[in-house]
């Protein structure tokens, strides 16, 4: 198990756990990361990581990324 802000650009991940406070997991999973979900690495950008997840792009923080177990 590892943050997600570590894997490879293009490797395919399936979340394990979401970290942080209550708050922050809410939010995580409204944009869709739920564990046992996949999501892949597609770029990284200036402290963002943008990640494809439930066939949406979407941008969050290196901080947010860690958060996320693979």
């Amino acid at each position: 198990m590892m943050p997600l802000g570590l894997s490879d650009a293009g490797e395919e991940n399936i979340i394990l756990k979401i970290g942080g406070s209550p708050d922050v997991k809410k939010h995580l999973e409204d944009l869709g990361f739920t564990v046992g979900s996949t999501v892949t690495v597609v770029n990284r950008l200036g402290g963002n990581v943008i990640v494809k997840v439930k066939e949406s792009r979407i941008a969050i923080s290196d901080e947010m990324a860690r958060k996320i177990m693979v």
